[in-house]
């Protein structure tokens, strides 16, 4: 392997969304980071079945005022 050209490789926690945490090692952050999910196995849709809006940064909200006056039901 050439020298100095692979990212760190260290130890995260990881912390699923509903609260429970495990320990990995990945590249992502630094030694002892917690990397928080917004959406894992246990949230998401594909997994679990039921269907739910995930509202990232605001989109529905910007959605909803801006065809506001269509008459749309919330």
């Amino acid at each position: 392997m050439k020298a100095d050209i692979h990212p760190d490789y260290h130890d995260i926690t990881v912390e699923m969304t509903d609260g429970t945490t495990y320990k990995t090692r990945s590249t992502w952050g630094k030694e002892g980071d917690v990397l928080k999910l917004e959406i894992d196995p246990k949230s998401h849709p594909a997994w679990t079945g039921v269907h739910r809006l995930v509202d990232s940064g605001g989109q529905v909200a910007k959605f909803n005022k801006r065809f506001e006056s269509f008459g749309l039901k919330k």
